[in-house]
């Protein structure tokens, strides 16, 4: 039995899959608040409190740098060790790997069906893919074809310099400038990047907020009104400020795109894309990602693709704690 998991800066999703199969098979899966618990250990007790399988193996995609085998968040409020969860299960085949990691292991492997087309092209089926997730922060990682199959190279590329592009983009910069002490993509294109992006908007065009807006915003968090009231178009500016960051997203995910040459296809996961599709749909993400000059042919020829399946990073840290057990005698390939 592999007990998965995917740590979230907000949320995190636990499963069970059974290993005695060709193909794993999901058993059982549940879903916490991050902010409820006071480690992962805590939350990983809750799931199987209920449970008599045997764990043989686990692993779980972690929101942060995985650095010697452990992590360290700017988005979770506690760390997490390995050791001590090899013994709350008293089992050895524990790892960590980043979310983003387990989320392109998990895309490799998944139908057709997970995903929707949003931009049409021609995929090197053995051309390196790229996977960029806006959610809580902002995740990137790649897919490098080898002989043996995709290797994943998971990254931090969320945390490089916000480049702006136009006069409304550096004004944009200032603003977080003013906040931050590093303005880093993380701190555009998130759910509190969106917020940073409407905030922005209300002091540069000097719009007041109007009093049922603030009231809509009271316990809430501010990213998902902003959408909402974007996608009734009951704000103008929460508009503008979906506009800005759908714009800011093509032009990243295509930054991508070159940074790994990814013939083969962008992905983008999170939570935020499924919720915005409309709004990736209506042009502004196309516009932007292929709006790279002379090589902009280069990108109109890379599809782009929304991953609709949120589980795909949690399948991921099952496939991957699979593949541990399998290469260390464990289990039988």
């Amino acid at each position: 039995m592999i007990l998965a998991g995917d740590i979230g800066g907000t949320k995190a999703t636990f499963g069970l899959f059974d290993s005695d199969r060709a193909k794993l098979k999901p058993l059982a899966q549940r879903t916490f608040h991050t902010k409820d618990f006071r480690s992962l250990e805590e939350m990983v007790g809750v799931f199987l409190s209920d449970r008599t399988e045997r764990i043989s193996g686990a692993s779980f995609g972690v929101a942060a740098p995985i650095v010697d085998g452990h992590s360290e968040s700017p988005n979770i409020p506690w760390s997490v060790s390995p050791s001590n969860l090899r013994r709350q299960l008293n089992i050895q085949q524990v790892t960590l790997i980043n979310d983003l990691q387990a989320m392109a292991l998990g895309i490799a492997s998944m139908p057709e069906e997970s995903f929707v087309l949003l931009k049409d092209g021609t995929a090197d089926p053995r051309g390196c893919r790229g996977v960029i997730a806006a959610g809580t922060g902002l995740g990137e990682a790649a897919l490098s074809w080898s002989p043996a199959g995709y290797r994943i190279l998971p990254s931090e590329a969320g945390h490089g310099d916000f480049a702006p592009r136009n006069d409304l983009e550096i004004e944009l910069l200032r603003y977080l400038l003013k906040t931050f002490k590093h303005a880093s993509y993380e701190r555009v294109l998130s759910g509190p990047g969106l917020a940073n992006i409407y905030h922005f908007l209300r002091e540069f065009k000097e719009a007041s907020e109007p009093a049922w807006l603030t009231q809509t915003f009271a316990g809430r968090d501010a990213g998902e009104v902003i959408t909402e009231m974007a996608l009734s178009a009951r704000d103008m500016i929460c508009v503008e400020a979906v506009d800005l960051f759908v714009s800011i997203y093509g032009a990243e995910a295509g930054n991508m795109a070159l940074n790994f040459l990814a013939t083969g296809g962008i992905y983008l996961g999170g939570g935020i894309a499924p919720k915005l599709l409309p709004q990736l749909m209506s042009g502004g993400f196309v516009k932007a990602f292929t709006d790279k000059g002379r090589l902009s042919k280069v990108l109109s020829r890379m599809p782009v693709r929304v991953i609709m399946d949120t589980r795909a990073p949690l399948f991921g840290a099952a496939q991957y704690a699979w593949s541990d057990l399998q290469s260390n005698g464990v289990l039988t390939p």
